[in-house]
């Protein structure tokens, strides 16, 4: 199908103590980006290990790149100042990660963006770093870690390599008890998939097609010889399911679905038709997390009018969430037509529990002050999302 609008661009803020790894997983984004271009905003520099300076191999205020990436240095009250900046067309991101500070609390970042007037900024949400083989002590000494696992999206157990299987074992399921349904994955050295925080592009830019080869090019042709490197099945640690329906959903039961999602799925991403509910719109889903937005998009002249959605976690029963989607469609008279007045009613109704998630998004042409406060007011989108 084709909706043509400028996406918002995500922001993931990166979180976790001194030690945890978060810049090994940071730089391992950056090495794996496939295309993407990822900006990057280091929260309160100063209380940043000093390794954190590999991300750019400099530090400043602004530092451009050779990889196509821009990191910040800046502390929480320059934050949406430079937001602003990097979500500037030219600056030309796919997606913003926030490495906050090891001191820091998350929550109030995840708050910040929140509540943030930048209309072209979207939470991608919150992943918490763990030492596996500091877990316990690093919990004597900084109890507020269990409030920030409640708070986090994702989960990433890291230095697995250095316990021993039944204590890794013992350590995810603590983890999985104090973070409720976040996700939770294991890690060596931060290696994660990209997949999980956002969608490589896995395209060089139409500027760029001729081009010298990156390390990152030649890193790609290192592997392509057929010899498999183990330690690069990154998606062995979630699974991914699609779902696909030439039926519409009915928007009640599809809440009802929302709300009551599993454990450990981390991301929903896709399109939603919700037939009578809106002839007009096919509905952008967006979950990440307790966080879910909708955008309506309009329906294209030819459009084949489908419902297509990617679902990200770890362990979660594909089976059953395909089963909870597939309940969720509903018999829908064709285009055109005629609704009883009384149904139409009914299905009106059904649509404000989806209503209620909506945001509408820019335009470009219009600039900032050209955001459509859409069918609700932004600001109780945002309180559904920091409540939920």
């Amino acid at each position: 199908m084709t909706l043509p609008r400028t996406p918002q661009i995500p922001v993931v803020v990166l979180a976790g103590f001194l030690g945890s790894g978060k810049t090994t997983l940071l730089n391992h984004l950056l090495r794996n980006r496939a295309g993407t271009r990822i900006g990057v905003i280091v929260n309160d520099f100063g209380a940043i290990e000093i390794d954190a300076m590999t991300v750019s191999g400099q530090v400043g205020s602004t530092v451009s790149l050779g990889n196509g990436c821009l990191c910040c240095a800046v502390d929480a009250s320059e934050l949406d100042t430079f937001l602003e900046t990097l979500t500037r067309p030219s600056a030309r991101l796919d997606v913003i990660v926030i490495e906050a500070s090891g001191l820091a609390e998350p929550q109030e970042l995840v708050r910040m963006l929140l509540a943030s007037d930048n209309p072209h900024i979207l939470y991608g949400g919150l992943v918490e770093v763990v030492d596996a083989a500091e877990f316990d002590s690093t919990r004597r000494r900084h109890p507020e870690l269990d409030r920030h696992l409640a708070v986090a999206d994702l989960v990433v157990l890291n230095k697995t390599d250095r316990v021993g299987e039944a204590e890794r074992e013992r350590l995810r399921a603590m983890v999985a008890e104090l973070s409720g349904p976040a996700a939770v994955i294991s890690a060596v050295h931060g290696r994660i998939d990209p997949e999980l925080l956002f969608d490589p592009a896995l395209r060089p830019d139409h500027e760029d097609k001729v081009r010298q080869l990156t390390f990152e090019d030649l890193l790609r042709e290192e592997t392509a010889d057929g010899h498999e490197r183990h330690d690069d099945h990154l998606h062995a640690a979630y699974e991914s399911v699609d779902f696909t329906s030439d039926v519409p959903l009915d928007p009640r039961r599809f809440m009802e679905f929302l709300d009551s999602r599993p454990e450990g799925l981390y991301r929903i991403k896709g399109f939603a038709d919700f037939g009578a509910g809106d002839r007009d719109n096919a509905y952008a889903l967006h979950a990440v997390g307790r966080f879910l937005r909708f955008v309506p998009r309009p329906w294209a002249r030819g459009d084949e009018r489908l419902t297509q959605l990617v679902m990200i976690g770890a362990g979660i029963d594909a089976g059953a969430l395909l089963a909870g989607l597939a309940a969720c469609r509903t018999d829908d008279p064709a285009p055109g037509t005629p609704a009883d007045p009384v149904d139409s009613s009914v299905t009106e109704r059904a649509m404000w529990g989806v209503l209620r998630y909506v945001h509408q998004e820019p335009d470009p042409a219009d600039g900032p002050e050209g955001l459509a406060d859409g069918l609700e007011d932004p600001g109780d989108v945002r309180e559904a999302a920091a409540e939920a």
